[in-house]
């Protein structure tokens, strides 16, 4: 199947980046179509602007980076979500395109004018997984933290918007990791995406 993969790192010799690379090794000897999203290097706007709000009220997206991304999710049989989590939360480049491309008429549609209720447009999705990284120990980033990136996009955003089968896996206090066992974190993340289904 065709999976697409959001990334946002711009410095290429981080973890994310070798994450990347594993989950891109691990699809192809699955034999999927990966189509990468890299936000950093693709030249999108995550600013929402004034325009764009009004596109949002009228359930038309004008930006045309939107409408690309859109168009080459819509087919995708899978999503997967690449980043870092900074100050607890997403960098500001996938805050952008969660405002900006999980977008009505886009990503998602109201099931009626006067329902709140929404089902996704992406039909052909059957998976949203998230990968993150953080310096942060993960029993802090729940107890202390309110598990920030749970709340906002596992549950705020994709269980919203209709998408029921929703993975994340987190890597936690990275900085400290020993390079052999970062090497076993990335051999999983391989076997993982070689059988996704």
């Amino acid at each position: 199947m065709k999976v697409v993969i959001v990334f946002n790192h711009p410095y290429d010799q981080s973890y994310c980046n070798a994450i990347l690379n594993s989950v891109i090794i691990g699809l192809q000897k699955g034999n999927h179509e990966v189509d990468v999203i890299h936000l950093d290097k693709e030249g999108f706007n995550p600013v929402m602007t004034a325009a764009d709000l009004k596109a949002f009220r009228d359930k038309k997206a004008i930006d045309p980076k939107v409408i690309e991304f859109g168009d080459r999710i819509k087919d995708a049989g899978h999503l997967i979500f690449i980043f870092p989590i900074w100050w607890e939360l997403m960098p500001a480049l996938t805050k952008g395109f969660i405002d900006k491309v999980i977008f009505p008429g886009v990503a998602y549609e109201y099931k009626t004018e006067a329902n709140t209720t929404m089902k996704p447009l992406w039909t052909k999705i059957n998976g949203v997984t998230m990968i993150t990284t953080m310096n942060t120990p993960q029993i802090a980033y729940w107890g202390i933290f309110g598990n920030a990136i749970q709340r906002a996009v596992m549950r705020g955003t994709f269980w919203k918007t209709g998408f029921s089968n929703r993975k994340w896996i987190g890597f936690n206090m990275v900085k400290w990791a020993s390079p052999e066992k970062r090497k076993k974190w990335l051999t999983k993340i391989e076997t993982r995406f070689a059988s996704l289904k």
